[in-house]
């Protein structure tokens, strides 16, 4: 008489000349831990059709969920939080870019010269909380009986005032959200963030989707991330390639001749690349050098 026994992730079965004789099936924390002992064996004919069960079947439908699971939530890597952030301020500023032109609009018809004298949202919506229209104006050097705003009761400019209190809030978001990247971006991508800022190295890490994305994209693929659009539109109509995309907000490319730009961003791009191995490979520190390199070709 031949004894064996068969361990898998729902439990351990002993056999007797074939026939499944006793067994001791798993807890979901012994599940977890016997997965991560598992081989890719084929298990004897014997154990399988044992095995073949509906009960069994059961169990270990329930055990690859639970392995599954497991394994997406250890498949989180920390640049996914950097990405959902970078992301969602792209989101704030669309949505306070919106609420702005509302608010500038709504309070135009109390105020229009003073809103008209403002270009940042931010400030506008600060300042209308903070002063009376009397105030505004007369930093204008204007008074109230030269302005065309109309008189508005105080029920009517309270809900403007609350849409302007509201944007201040979504640019105190916005604000802490960029310093969260900042700080993560610099702990992560240390020579990334140092090459290129923590803002548009964020934004690069973004539409990479992870940094071993990034690290194993060419230089040229690096320079044109963000302008996808633009290259399909080229690829399939024959317009203009671009030039870059996401590095045109680099104050290297941004502060750059028009006819240098392409030069600027194909070397930028080049020692993007190089930090992004860097802080993949986790070599050590050489961000500063890589952007003075740039800096001083382009200065």
């Amino acid at each position: 008489m031949a004894h064996t026994s068969y361990t898998n992730c729902i439990g351990t079965f002993v056999f007797d000349d074939k026939k499944l004789v006793e067994e001791k099936l798993s807890g979901k924390k012994e599940i977890l831990t016997n997965s991560a002992k598992m081989t890719a064996e084929t298990p004897p004919f014997y154990v399988l059709e044992a095995l073949a069960q509906p009960k069994y079947l059961a169990l270990m439908r329930e055990a690859t969920i639970l392995i599954t699971k497991r394994k997406v939530a250890e498949s989180l890597r920390p640049e996914y939080l950097v990405v959902q952030a970078v992301s969602n301020v792209d989101e704030i500023d669309k949505v306070a870019n919106n609420l702005a032109k509302r608010l500038r609009e709504w309070y135009e018809l109390y105020n229009p010269e003073f809103s008209k004298s403002i270009e940042a949202h931010e400030k506008f919506a600060e300042l209308i909380q903070q002063k009376t229209r009397k105030e505004l104006l007369a930093e204008l050097g204007m008074t109230e009986a030269e302005s065309m705003g109309a008189e508005i009761p105080a029920e009517d400019m309270k809900p403007i005032m609350e849409l302007a209190k509201q944007m201040s809030e979504l640019y105190a978001l916005r604000a802490r959200h960029a310093e969260y990247i900042e700080t993560t971006m610099t702990r992560l991508l240390p020579n990334v963030t140092a090459m290129c800022g923590s803002m548009i190295g964020a934004k690069l890490l973004a539409v990479a989707g992870s940094l071993e994305k990034l690290a194993l994209f060419p230089a040229s693929t690096i320079q044109l991330l963000g302008a996808e659009k633009a290259l399909f539109r080229h690829i399939k109509t024959g317009a203009k390639p671009p030039k870059f995309g996401i590095i045109i907000n680099h104050p290297i490319v941004a502060r750059t001749k028009p006819a240098d730009k392409g030069k600027a961003a194909r070397m930028l791009a080049d020692k993007i690349s190089i930090a992004a191995k860097i802080d993949f490979f986790k070599g050590e520190f050489k961000g500063d050098a890589l952007r003075k390199e740039v800096e001083e070709k382009f200065r």
